[in-house]
C-alpha cells in the first residue's frame, strides 16, 4: 500500500530513542522528511544518523525541550524553514515516575503536567494553525493504555495522560472540517528504555527482582509477550497517511490485547 507520505514533512518529539525514534524511522522509510528533537544534542544527532543510514531519508535533528513552548516553537519553525510546511506531528514525551498517591509531591504533579500534558499542548499550538490553513494535517498523540484502564502504581500517568486524550478528542472535533485529523495511540508494555526504567523503579519499590516485574506484565498480555517499538510505529505511519483519511478522534491501544475495556 502506498501511504502517500513521500515528501510530506513530519515532526516527531522526543525521538532520540524508544517509540519516538521508531516512529521517526517508520515515517522516513515511507519517504517523509522528518524533524526529530531531544534535549540531548549528541543523542539526537546519533538518532538522525541512524535513521538516515537505515532509510536514506531526510532527517533534521533539533535540540529542544518539549516542556518549553519557545523550544517547541523553534523545533517546528526549523522544519518549516527547511521544508516549507509541517503535515504530520507526533506528540511524545517520557513518562512520569511510578508512585502511589501518598508519595507524590506537588512538584511531582507539576512536572508531570509539564512533561505529558503541556508538551502536547505546545506542539499542537505550534502545528495546528498551519495544518488548518493548508487543509491537510495529521496530529498524533502518544499516551498510554492507562487512559483506558488505570495501571496500579502509575497514578501520575493515569491522571495526566487522560487529560491528553481529552485534548486530542476535542481537537479532532474542532479541526475535522479542515481535514486535520487527530488521533491518540495508547501503547501497552513495549520494549523500550523507558520500560526498563519503569521495571527497575517498581522492582525497588516492591522489593522483587526486575525479571519478576517483567514476567508479571507478560502474564497480563493475551499474546504473552511485550510489544516491539516497530509494531506501534507502523500504526503511526498508517494514521499519518493518505489512506487514513476518515479516521479521527480515535484512541487505539497497541498492547497485545492487555486492555480489558471494550473501547
Amino acid at each position: 500500500m502506498d501511504l502517500g507520505l513521500k515528501n510530506k514533512v513530519a515532526v516527531v518529539a522526543a525521538a532520540s530513542q524508544g517509540l519516538g525514534r521508531a516512529i521517526a524511522r517508520a515515517l522516513a522509510a515511507e519517504g517523509a522528511r522528518v524533524a526529530i528533537c531531544s534535549r540531548d544534542q549528541a543523542r539526537i544527532e546519533a538518532a538522525a544518523e541512524d535513521i538516515r543510514g537505515k532509510t536514506r531519508g531526510e532527517v533534521l535533528p533539533v535540540v529542544a525541550d518539549v516542556t518549553r513552548a519557545e523550544e517547541v516553537n523553534r523545533f517546528v519553525e526549523a522544519a518549516v524553514a527547511r521544508w516549507g510546511a509541517v503535515h504530520v506531528a507526533v506528540a511524545n514525551a517520557g513518562g512520569p515516575p511510578a508512585k502511589d498517591f501518598a508519595q507524590i509531591s506537588l512538584d511531582d504533579w507539576q512536572k508531570a503536567v509539564d512533561l505529558n500534558l503541556m508538551s502536547a499542548v505546545h506542539l499542537a499550538r505550534a502545528v495546528v494553525p498551519g495544518m488548518r490553513a493548508q487543509k491537510w494535517g495529521r496530529l498524533i498523540f502518544l499516551t498510554s493504555v492507562s487512559v483506558k484502564e488505570p495501571i496500579p502504581g502509575l497514578l501520575l500517568s493515569n491522571s495526566i495522560r487522560s487529560a491528553v486524550a481529552g485534548l486530542a478528542k476535542s481537537l479532532a472535533n474542532e479541526c475535522a472540517r479542515d481535514n486535520v485529523l487527530v488521533n491518540t495511540i495508547c501503547p501497552g508494555y513495549t520494549r523500550t528504555e523507558r520500560l526498563d526504567e519503569l521495571a527497575a523503579a517498581l522492582s525497588k519499590q516492591r522489593g522483587v527482582d526486575q525479571e519478576e516485574i517483567v514476567r508479571g506484565w507478560t502474564e497480563q498480555i493475551p499474546m504473552r509477550r511485550l510489544g516491539d517499538p516497530e509494531e506501534l510505529a507502523a500504526l503511526v505511519a498508517f494514521l499519518a497517511s493518505e489512506p487514513a483519511s476518515y479516521i479521527t478522534g480515535t484512541a487505539i491501544a497497541v498492547d497485545g490485547g492487555r486492555t480489558r475495556s471494550l473501547l
